[in-house]
């Protein structure tokens, strides 16, 4: 006898992703089960295990996702042929900072970094997502170099050391410290980029 109860349909890995880093930030993947989770989206827990394996692999996927949106957004930026470098690295500057307390962006990238040590796969989840990153900011860097807008120097080494800030001033943003805040960040990394690239 066919089962008269209707199935569900799978829900779309986008509403999937939407749902869990809403969760992350709100609660931490300490507090995030499966369960909890599954219930929000209609689904078995089993089920989201069947696709992701782990909480730590729905995390990884979870930032992955939130990233690439990021990304897009960050590129039509850095390719806006409207703006000069220094403008194109003010829109970095600006989409890198966490934008307030609770950023579920910056709250995934808070609990991988915590989780990390002690997972490999993580580590290199984590490193694959940060490459265009740094791959833009160098790529912005060298040609700002070359139209004389920046001063000569090592493209890589700057961009390290300015993602570097970035992320020490994002965090206490992200975690809602008193006095972090997301104008007062940008205007502190914009006078560090202008100390090493002003030309």
């Amino acid at each position: 006898m066919a089962d008269p109860r209707p199935r569900r349909p799978a829900r779309p890995r986008e509403e999937v992703y939407a749902t869990a880093r809403a969760a992350i930030a709100e609660h931490g993947l300490a507090k995030l089960t499966m369960a909890g989770l599954g219930k929000q989206l209609q689904m078995s827990a089993g089920h989201l295990l069947y696709y992701f394996g782990s909480k730590d692999q729905l995390l990884l996927e979870t930032l992955r996702w939130s990233e690439d949106q990021l990304g897009a957004r960050r590129r039509e930026a850095l390719a806006d042929p409207a703006l000069d470098p220094w403008q194109r690295l003010d829109a970095y500057l600006r989409l890198y900072l966490a934008e307030g307390p609770g950023d579920p962006r910056w709250i995934l990238w808070v609990e991988v970094w915590g989780r990390s040590p002690a997972s490999a796969e993580l580590r290199q989840g984590q490193q694959e997502i940060e490459v265009p990153w740094q791959a833009d900011l160098v790529a912005l860097i060298e040609q700002g170099t070359s139209t004389g807008h920046f001063t000569p120097g090592p493209a890589a080494d700057r961009a390290g050391q300015l993602r570097a800030l970035l992320d020490g001033l994002a965090v206490p943003i992200a975690i809602g410290l008193p006095g972090a805040h997301h104008a007062a960040a940008l205007t502190q990394a914009t006078a560090v980029a202008t100390i090493l690239l002003r030309a």
